[in-house]
């Protein structure tokens, strides 16, 4: 390939990214099957009923990666507005009668042409990538208030309120996060983001008492063993599962704690089956991978050619990142339970896709700017 067509359509695939992904992505299908079996046969009467559907799930994301990778970063910037509304509507479209799909009392999922998707997580990638163009083009304004703070909070604040009445408080904390490290990089006034932050937490804090079920979250969450037959119980056998794995684990199949202890072992608490059965060094390598990914997805940040390209980088690997440190967070009882899945590892279609989809942006910023 000549000089002037490695210029034009970039320089391949990120090694780092894509090793990493596609590392974490086989572990995911093998775990899933290992967390899953016991509990897809009660179910389904078939005990491969995940792992085939986490196989399909892989090979879409992968599709996904390939298309994202080789799809300009700047059509983002163009498609932002209508990217942004169709997010919105989908949100919106959770309560319209018979819409839909409520699982566990929750209704974070719309059912079409017989799949099912979550709409949130597009919210998440809509949000990233509205955030990235609106910060850089408002530049020269970032420091005023009308301007570089208030239009966006007043956005997130929209979205957040759709996304706590599924409801759904992980998501819209992890968002929050998101958007406030973003508008950080962008250069809004530290004083407008440290006081929206104090004026947020006593909100937080009445969402979290006023639904009784996060209550005993948090209460759980402080000391577990007190509340070992209630709402601490997930966090109590996920502990008991780590300190069974020991340094190289039971080996893959031999969980104990998968056996209908933990609940939705192959989603939430993939993790701690991985550390029941991997043991320590299972863990590390998972950790390791997810901090390559980040790592990589700073220095592409750093290296982007252009402001778009840089905070698009930085939403993106902030939201890998913060999913990640949150799952495992919680697994390993550092936070209190938030039902975010495990990054390319957990079971689940809508999460797999949309992070695959961050990792193709990344490797075309990557790629255009020879990061």
């Amino acid at each position: 390939m000549t000089r002037d067509k490695q210029t034009k359509h970039g320089r391949g695939y990120d090694r780092f990214l894509l090793l990493g992904m596609l590392v974490l992505l086989g572990m995911g299908v093998v775990m899933v099957y290992s967390a899953s079996s016991m509990v897809a046969m009660k179910r389904f009467g078939s005990g491969t009923y995940f792992f085939n559907r986490q196989v399909v799930y892989a090979l879409a994301a992968i599709l996904v990666l390939v298309c994202c990778r080789h799809v300009p970063y700047s059509v983002y910037k163009t498609l932002a507005y209508p990217i942004l509304a169709v997010a919105f509507i989908s949100l919106v479209a959770l309560y319209l009668p018979g819409v839909a799909q409520a699982v566990g009392g929750a209704k974070r999922w719309l059912r079409a042409f017989g799949v099912s998707f979550q709409p949130s997580e597009f919210a998440r990638l809509a949000l990233i990538i509205y955030l990235a163009y609106s910060l850089s083009k408002k530049q020269d304004k970032i420091k005023e208030f009308s301007v570089g703070f208030l239009p966006h909070a007043i956005l997130f604040t929209c979205f957040a309120l759709l996304i706590v009445m599924q409801p759904d408080f992980g998501m819209a904390a992890m968002i929050a996060l998101i958007v406030w490290i973003m508008l950080f990089v962008g250069g809004v006034r530290v004083s407008y983001l440290f006081v929206s932050l104090g004026a947020t937490l006593p909100l937080a804090y009445y969402v979290l008492i006023d639904a009784p079920y996060r209550l005993k979250r948090l209460l759980s969450f402080l000391n577990p063993w007190a509340y070992q037959g209630d709402a601490g119980y997930q966090i109590v056998h996920s502990l008991m599962a780590f300190g069974s794995g020991g340094i190289f684990g039971a080996g893959i199949g031999n969980s104990y704690q998968k056996l209908f202890y933990l609940p939705e072992p192959h989603t939430d608490f993939i993790f701690s089956v991985i550390g029941e059965e991997l043991g320590l060094v299972g863990v590390g390598l998972v950790m390791a991978l997810y901090a390559m990914i980040v790592w990589r997805g700073i220095v592409i940040a750093m290296r982007a050619r252009d402001l778009f390209a840089t905070f698009l980088a930085t939403g993106l690997t902030a939201g890998l990142g913060l999913q990640a440190c949150i799952n495992t967070g919680v697994a390993l009882g550092l936070m209190p339970t938030k039902g975010l899945t495990l990054p390319f590892v957990s079971y689940g279609g809508t999460s797999l896709i949309m992070s695959a989809a961050t990792v193709g942006i990344l490797m075309n910023i990557s790629a255009r700017r020879g990061a």
